[in-house]
């Protein structure tokens, strides 16, 4: 795949928001970092094209305008499948890092008590949900994570019992 494009489609956002007041600016990438956005340049972002990702990015977009900006959505695919793959692997890396500090959690929750466990499984599961509505391209880190949050269910664990 070095060098021809793979025919995925993209769907594109280049925005730009005035600097002050930063709030708009401040919300605006808040909301595209809940989306998995992959930055290509300073106000330039993709996503993998589907219906639902066109549409959040249009709902930006008209946001980005009623914030007094300039917004322009756009359904695209790389030149050069090696510039996709560079996208593939930063969402993916970003994933990845989210999945390991869901991993981590979940083990330092399991040589708590119940009552921590069953707190620590609640939050996780929550935070899992979240970072698979960003997971385009699952990494194995997504594996391990659900297994070890899964691992907190009373149902999977053994306590010791105290004589």
């Amino acid at each position: 795949m070095s060098g021809q494009a793979t025919g995925r489609q993209w769907v594109l956002l280049s925005y730009r928001l005035p600097r002050e007041p930063s709030t708009p600016r401040i919300t605006v990438w808040r909301k595209l970092r809940r989306l998995g956005v992959a930055q290509i340049s300073d106000g330039l972002i993709a996503l993998p094209a589907d219906a639902r990702t066109r549409e959040q990015l249009e709902w930006i977009a008209e946001e980005v305008t009623d914030f007094g900006g300039t917004a322009t959505v756009w359904i695209a695919h790389p030149a050069a499948a090696g510039h996709e793959d560079q996208l593939v692997q930063a969402m993916t890396q970003a994933r990845a890092g989210e999945y390991q500090q869901v991993l981590a959690e979940a083990e330092a929750a399991g040589s708590t008590g119940e009552a921590e466990r069953r707190r620590a499984l609640g939050k996780l599961r929550a935070e899992l949900r979240r970072i698979q509505r960003r997971d385009y391209f699952p990494p194995p880190d997504r594996l391990a994570a659900e297994t070890a949050v899964n691992a907190l269910h009373p149902a999977n664990t053994t306590e010791e019992s105290t004589p």
